[in-house]
């Protein structure tokens, strides 16, 4: 199958964008739920180089060479996707890796802007440590932080028992 110029820069471009929706869809069913036990050290300090978390970069580069490898010889198509997913994994490690979790030489504080509102909106994402009370789940598009907070504390609200300590409620 032979795509035109525009074709293929709209399937890597819409496949770029798109990944925001698969991270999203990751991080909030996978990541912070059956697939935990690779994510929960990323949310807990340490001083390691490496995490469990980065397992996850390992599948994601696996699926985006193999759809590089099936594109190139069988549906092409399929390596602009894979092409789309390599640039969505260059700019969430810069982003997530470099820019948030300042995992790189250089350290980056972004004083105002889109950049501190990533910062920001994920810094409440690892305001709390386990998997239940997260909120904001994306990586490159951010919400507005100070809602994000408001969410998260309304989240706390409702897990914290309505009635004092050592009072019994009507049905006990």
């Amino acid at each position: 199958m032979e795509l035109v110029l525009w074709h293929k820069i709209a399937l890597t471009l819409g496949t770029a964008i798109g990944m925001e929706g698969v991270a999203w869809w990751a991080h909030k069913y996978v990541m912070h739920g059956w697939g935990w036990a690779w994510h929960k050290d990323h949310h807990e300090p340490h001083d390691n180089l490496f995490e469990k978390n980065d397992l996850y970069a390992v599948v994601f580069s696996i699926l985006s060479m193999t759809l590089f490898l099936i594109g190139t010889f069988w549906v092409t198509p399929l390596f602009y996707v894979a092409l789309g997913i390599l640039i969505y994994g260059i700019v969430y490690t810069v982003f997530h890796d470099g820019l948030i979790h300042q995992r790189y030489p250089w350290k980056p504080v972004p004083k105002k802007g889109y950049f501190k509102r990533v910062v920001q909106a994920h810094k409440v994402h690892h305001a709390m440590i386990n998997k239940d009370d997260c909120v904001s789940f994306g990586f490159v598009f951010a919400l507005d932080p100070q809602k994000l907070h408001k969410k998260l504390m309304a989240m706390k609200a409702e897990r914290q028992p309505s009635s004092p300590v050592g009072e019994v409620s009507a049905e006990g």
